[in-house]
């Protein structure tokens, strides 16, 4: 099957064999392809490496057969961003986790709205961890498993702002008692539901959270990028 003028960006890309790439991308059509990039680590490539490297917005031109796509043609499209630093880490993030969480050829149009709204964020003032929260609710929404942020698991009563919570991946919030492990405000939740930033514990509370969550759905795997992250702030 041919697909022409795809929109793309690179997650990952390994050497393959002598002169060529593996990648891994996520499309906006047929969700995440493996493709083979063929010599372009050869010094005279038509295609150069850099015309692959993540974060940039491409069009991609693909030969699918079976597993893997072959790439055709690859163009850069709009500005391509530079994240460095704590925003690189936290793109590269961003990739480990589609790579861990989505299987390929899989469509899934939300995930790559999403994963473009998500990089220009990181590029910008807005808090990397609130940034980054928003990215993991909207993928877990989009590869079905959407976070229960509106009713007590046990009740069905609605959220109460000043209430205790304890959130599990297999059910959802329950109320608890202060100083119970993880608790999170009712509030929390709720922000993240309503797309509005809680304050700095809010934001910590949803980031361990949202960890557990993700643990979950890896099977109780562990994402490189959080120890990554972790070394990096603890350099600080």
């Amino acid at each position: 099957m041919r697909i022409e003028q795809q929109p793309a960006y690179v997650l990952h890309s390994r050497p393959y064999r002598e002169t060529s790439m593996l990648l891994e991308c996520l499309t906006q059509d047929h969700g995440r392809i493996g493709v083979v990039a063929r010599g372009v680590r050869r010094e005279r490539a038509r295609l150069q490496r850099a015309q692959l490297e993540p974060f940039q917005p491409l069009v991609l031109d693909l030969l699918l057969r079976g597993e893997l796509a072959t790439l055709q043609g690859a163009e850069n499209i709009g500005v391509p961003l530079r994240l460095v630093g704590d925003a690189g880490l936290a793109g590269l993030y961003l990739n480990e986790l589609v790579v861990r969480l989505t299987g390929r050829q899989d469509p899934q149009p939300e995930l790559f709205d999403a994963y473009a709204r998500t990089l220009p964020r990181l590029a910008t003032t807005e808090p990397l961890a609130w940034a980054l929260r928003r990215f993991e609710r909207d993928l877990l929404e989009a590869v079905g498993y959407g976070l229960q942020l509106a009713a007590d698991a046990e009740s069905g009563e609605p959220l109460e702002p000043a209430q205790l919570y304890r959130y599990t991946a297999e059910v959802g919030p329950s109320r608890c008692r202060p100083g119970t492990a993880h608790a999170l405000r009712g509030s929390d939740l709720l922000a993240l539901a309503q797309d509005q930033m809680p304050d700095t514990a809010g934001l910590s509370a949803l980031r361990v959270m949202m960890r557990e969550v993700i643990r979950f759905h890896l099977g109780g795997g562990e994402l490189r990028a959080w120890h990554v992250l972790a070394a990096a702030m603890s350099r600080r």
